[in-house]
């Protein structure tokens, strides 16, 4: 059985659920261990067939799903990952995480923490954490009952957002960071000090990239339907980058989100 959070992913978000399954299922058969997911993705079914279809033992499998902001009360959360729980079909889900922290706190993060003990009791979830929580919050919600078994913090994290206060005081509260968006919607592909750097060690903008974040302790996901992408992502692991190429991809960075809904807090 997992403990930990791998730190290497594969991410679903915006992959059709009809190619899901098969996504899943070959990154698995590659050797990944971390499938992640959520509610609002519209996948969950799909991401829990190309589990059970990959033929690798499901305690070898790490699987992350998400509760949407609007369903953070008791019995909303309590009925959300029921369901969650039976479009998945894998039985306990390894982490359900707070997708986006409650708008102004309408609802209070201790409830919603008080709920997801619950559903560990009930036999849904094994673990639990956030997303998109800034530090201010992190805070909070450490601080309340339960608080101190919150596993991850999810958040944007790429070379042109490095979001280093946010890490850093994430990483210090002793919670994992894990990065979606890691390519800058694929701005890393074409990004010229990227190439270069991937062109002196033989790789790709994309291996780079998650070499940076894996040197900075942050879980990466990466997100491919296409097998030979996903292996590709996946040898990123060997990949070990000099001073000099951390300190040019620390200079891209511009602070600039992509994921800042109407409904997200204040950054």
């Amino acid at each position: 059985m997992i403990e930990t959070i791998p730190s290497f992913g594969l991410g679903t978000f915006r992959v059709d659920a009809a190619k899901t399954t098969e996504a899943v299922k070959s990154a698995l058969n590659i050797g990944y261990r971390h499938i992640d997911t959520a509610q609002y993705y519209n996948n969950e079914a799909a991401v829990g067939q190309g589990v059970r279809d990959s033929g690798i033992a499901r305690d070898e499998v790490w699987v992350t799903t998400k509760v949407w902001w609007e369903r953070l009360s008791r019995d909303a959360l309590i009925a959300s990952l029921k369901d969650s729980h039976t479009k998945l079909d894998i039985g306990t889900i390894d982490l359900a995480l707070v997708h986006w922290p409650s708008p102004k706190g309408a609802v209070p993060i201790a409830e919603t923490l008080a709920a997801l003990q619950e559903a560990q009791q009930l036999g849904l979830i094994r673990h639990y954490g956030v997303s998109n929580f800034t530090a201010p919050l992190l805070e909070e919600a450490l601080a309340a009952p339960g608080g101190k078994d919150i596993v991850t913090n999810q958040i944007e994290v790429s070379p042109f957002l490095a979001n280093r206060s946010l890490v850093d005081a994430t990483q210090k509260s002793g919670v994992k960071v894990t990065a979606y968006m890691p390519l800058g919607e694929g701005r890393a592909h074409k990004d010229m000090t990227l190439k270069a750097i991937a062109a002196k060690h033989g790789v790709t903008p994309a291996q780079v990239t998650f070499a940076w974040l894996l040197a900075r302790d942050i879980v990466v996901l990466s997100a491919s339907t296409n097998p030979a992408h996903q292996q590709s992502n996946w040898d990123a692991q060997k990949l070990k980058l000099d001073a000099d190429d951390i300190a040019q991809i620390d200079a891209l960075d511009e602070g600039r989100r992509n994921a800042n809904p109407s409904f997200a807090p204040k950054w």
